[in-house]
């Protein structure tokens, strides 16, 4: 009987433990990806950056309300917005910068942009996914700014249930905390303590942005690693 309670109870610790399994692109993820509001520039790094597998490890589905975060140029806010469709919503937060415009939407989507301090972030309604691609980095570089208070931000505005998806450039997993800004790159162990720490559950890491040739000690914009480096994807759950 004891050893039945023992195995029963490594069988929950494995589970527990396991990293989420990569799930295939539903049929409204591809549409999306193939749609023809998205950019030759969009489509054009693809192949790299692997939006189906990503998008779908998310989980984000038609009618799902998303927040991103420093869209950038709208790759991932043009998905999005043909994925979760008319009774779903994207808002695209950054925060605002001395002398720059006021943020505006990617054309042809249906987000709204919000703008406010990273200290201060926060949607108009609960949603679904919280999402940051290749962000994390600069958030933690952010002056002042203490990170476990943020994501609590983040948890605050998800619905219970809902996700957080950090993807970043993957740090060596020995680097020096100031990897982020000498290098542009995340350590993952430190990521999972910050956010873990503001109430997440750990719902799993998908290495669909894996690069072996890529060790995670120069910094990301330099010729050898440009574009194809070592990604990691992480998810994270609301209770």
């Amino acid at each position: 009987m004891k050893s039945m309670m023992m195995g029963a109870a490594l069988t929950g610790l494995l589970l527990t433990a396991m990293p989420a399994f990569a799930q295939a692109p539903s049929a409204a993820i591809t549409a999306a990806v193939a749609d023809a509001v998205r950019t030759d520039a969009d489509k054009a790094v693809d192949a790299m950056r692997k939006p189906a597998e990503t998008v779908a490890f998310a989980g984000v589905k038609p009618g799902d309300k998303v927040a991103e975060l420093n869209p950038g140029g709208g790759y991932f806010t043009r998905i999005f917005s043909k994925l979760v469709g008319a009774n779903g919503k994207v808002y695209t937060f950054a925060a605002p910068r001395p002398g720059a415009p006021p943020p505006t939407a990617p054309a042809g989507t249906n987000a709204t942009p919000l703008s406010a301090p990273l200290a201060d972030f926060a949607t108009p309604e609960p949603v679904d996914v919280v999402w940051t691609s290749r962000n994390y980095h600069d958030f933690q570089n952010a002056a002042g700014l203490d990170m476990v208070a943020f994501n609590r931000k983040i948890f605050a505005a998800l619905k219970p249930g809902g996700v957080y998806i950090v993807l970043d450039h993957a740090a060596a997993a020995n680097a020096a905390e100031d990897v982020t800004s000498k290098l542009h790159r995340a350590k993952e162990s430190t990521v999972r303590q910050q956010v873990e720490a503001a109430g997440f559950r750990f719902a799993g890491s998908s290495h669909v942005l894996h690069n072996a040739a890529d060790n995670g000690t120069m910094p990301v914009r330099e010729q050898d690693v440009a574009g194809k480096t070592n990604q990691f994807v992480l998810k994270f759950q609301k209770p």
